[in-house]
């Protein structure tokens, strides 16, 4: 028989002439056989492919086993290099990370980390979103993954005495008429207690003081009751500031005080503090003389 494709049945052809058979026939003899020849040929070719009856190949002759290393770089994180775990997709660019690897890079960054495009100038946690059908791929796909992972979280919180978080079961819609809405929820919920945004502007050093770097993040999520002395121990905390060196935070025309709230600035002066919904502070460093 001859050698067959995957997913395809070989049948044996077995073509005859009459002349090996005999010995001594005529010219014009030959000429018969090579026509008998050609119509055996062409009835058995479709036998040959299994299309004379219009038999095809069944489900089973059709699959074909897929390495999983052909689909490996469709299902891997860029940050991290492992399988997607929570699987989040950046809707703005609709690239795929680990949930917990793109908040991560969001706190250092509002850019994509495969494609450098701007999420969110301020919030980029907002535009992302679970990709729960492309998690239950990985899933299926990587032997045993879902059950490392949940024994693995499991294990975590058991270590440090905390409750093991419960899967989150959905909520029934109640039906309602005419087209359903497909609901949405947010996948990143900020808690209400931080109420205020704040942008910190660098606004640079007196001269002598050294080289100082602004924050790599300046924009911020604090709750209204914190304090300028609470932004100023943040200041000093990132930015690594020696305690001889002087932090003053400005905001408008006013330089603020230790004790007075960010809600308090903000409703004292008003809107010409604000900028795209964020308090702006410019802070400036100064170091004491010896």
């Amino acid at each position: 028989g001859a050698p067959s494709c995957s997913g395809s049945r070989s049948v044996p052809f077995e073509f005859q002439r009459s002349r090996s058979e005999s010995t001594g026939d005529e010219d014009d003899d030959d000429d018969e056989d090579d026509e008998e020849g050609e119509e055996e040929l062409e009835g058995d070719a479709g036998a040959r492919f299994g299309t004379d009856d219009g038999e095809h190949d069944s489900d089973d002759d059709r699959e074909r086993m897929i390495n999983l290393a052909e689909l490996t770089p469709y299902i891997l994180c860029s940050i991290c290099k492992g399988y997607f775990i929570d699987a989040t997709t950046i809707t703005e660019c609709l690239h795929t990370f680990c949930k917990s690897c793109i908040v991560r890079h969001f706190y250092y960054s509002n850019r994509c980390p495969k494609c450098n495009i701007v999420v969110h100038q301020t919030q980029p946690l907002y535009n992302i979103r679970l990709d729960r059908q492309l998690q239950d791929i990985v899933y299926k796909l990587v032997v045993n993954l879902e059950e490392r992972e949940k024994k693995q979280m499991h294990d975590f919180y058991k270590e440090r005495g905390l409750e093991v978080p419960k899967p989150a079961v959905p909520q029934p819609v109640p039906p309602s008429r005419g087209r359903p809405r497909k609901v949405l929820g947010s996948v990143f919920r900020i808690p209400p207690e931080l109420d205020i945004s704040i942008l910190l502007e660098f606004i640079g050093a007196n001269e002598g003081t050294g080289n100082f770097k602004p924050l790599e993040k300046k924009f911020v999520r604090v709750s209204g009751e914190a304090t300028i002395g609470h932004v100023e121990k943040f200041l000093r905390r990132k930015m690594d500031l020696d305690p001889a060196c002087q932090v003053d935070i400005i905001c408008g025309d006013h330089l603020l005080e230790h004790y007075q709230t960010l809600r308090e600035i903000r409703q004292v002066i008003g809107e010409s503090a604000v900028q795209d919904g964020l308090l702006v502070l410019h802070y400036g460093l100064v170091v004491s003389p010896l």
